[in-house]
């Protein structure tokens, strides 16, 4: 019982800086730590202004949560018909360009270039 009662206090919340280091204890973030890479938030403090582009292109302008410029509602592919429905697919998978067969230097007169290769 009594090892069960240091173990929790051992970590409660104001024993711990005590066990860690003095460097990692102290650390403190600045407005320079957001110019290296975005901020790690769950929520913003604002709502900041977007433009909504819905399915059927018309725009809005409205207030959101997460700073970001543009915000477009998915579309459902179910209700498209089958020939734009696959025109979609092949703009968003396009497929990969086929290898060409490489050129054979059979033909060539190498005596020609001979005086290229003199160092």
């Amino acid at each position: 019982m009594a090892a069960a009662s240091r173990a929790r206090s051992a970590l409660r919340l104001d024993a711990v800086p005590r066990l860690l280091p003095a460097l990692a204890a102290s650390r403190r973030g600045n407005s320079n730590r957001a110019s290296v890479s975005h901020l790690h938030r769950q929520l913003y403090g604002r709502l900041y202004p977007i433009l909504l582009v819905k399915t059927d292109g018309s725009t809005v302008r409205l207030r959101y949560q997460e700073p970001k410029r543009i915000l477009m509602l998915p579309l459902d592919s179910s209700t498209l018909p089958e020939a734009e429905r696959k025109a979609r697919l092949r703009r968003q998978f396009p497929s990969r360009p086929k290898a060409e067969p490489e050129e054979a230097f059979e033909g060539i007169d190498l005596g020609t270039y001979k005086r290229f290769w003199k160092k």
